[in-house]
């Protein structure tokens, strides 16, 4: 019987230690960034105080490829983040494997790609924290990109909460960057699960959100 259930214990007690491995390496990483980031983009965190201990979608604007750099450092070295990042970037060598063992994954945006949305929706079940850009590329001053449904997608999956972002978009070296982290929220819909146009409806919304946490940062 003592072995029968050791047996149906080791695949949770090996994703347990796997999800020790990626804090670890995570906290690691970050040990190593912060004192040279800090020192050339330092960040201003703002509403640190809405953090949610448990799971949530991390949704923040994206201007800059240092941006999640920026979101890392406003939440804080306590609190580790899975993030969805371009397959490109994990397929630079050394970066993408570091990447991976602190828990980034890649995703094909050029095609429907389950495995990334697999990943995704498992860590949020799993009881981790996603970061994700809403908009799927960076956007410049003056563009207008259509808001992804992924991020809405994957909270009304798991019934984990939105958590809107906003990064200050004009970064000034050796000065403070502002970060505001709004209040997390469970977007709604009618059935059970959203339609494709309340997904869409949901993912506008979010947006909305992230700019309206920008309108008095300078």
């Amino acid at each position: 019987m003592s072995e029968e259930i050791k047996e149906t214990n080791l695949p949770q007690r090996e994703e347990g230690d796997l999800r020790r491995r990626m804090d670890a390496m995570f906290h690691v990483l970050y040990a190593v960034i912060w004192p040279f980031f800090n020192l050339f983009r330092p960040v201003k965190a703002i509403g640190r105080e809405n953090i949610p201990d448990g799971p949530a979608v991390i949704c923040p604007n994206h201007t800059t490829a240092g941006d999640p750099f920026y979101v890392v450092f406003a939440f804080g070295y306590k609190y580790p983040m899975r993030a969805m990042a371009k397959i490109q970037i994990m397929r630079v060598p050394l970066i993408g494997w570091l990447l991976s063992k602190a828990g980034v994954f890649g995703v094909d945006r050029g095609a429907a790609d389950m495995k990334a949305v697999k990943t995704a929706l498992k860590f949020l079940k799993d009881g981790d924290k996603l970061l994700m850009f809403p908009e799927g590329t960076r956007v410049h001053e003056g563009e207008h990109v259509e808001a992804k449904t992924g991020a809405a997608l994957f909270a009304a999956r798991t019934g984990v909460p939105l958590l809107p972002v906003y990064i200050q978009p004009n970064k000034r070296l050796f000065r403070s960057n502002t970060v505001v982290i709004g209040k997390p929220y469970h977007p709604t819909f009618a059935g059970r699960k959203p339609t494709a146009e309340e997904l869409q409806v949901i993912a506008h919304d979010l947006l909305d959100r992230v700019h309206a946490l920008g309108e008095n940062v300078t």
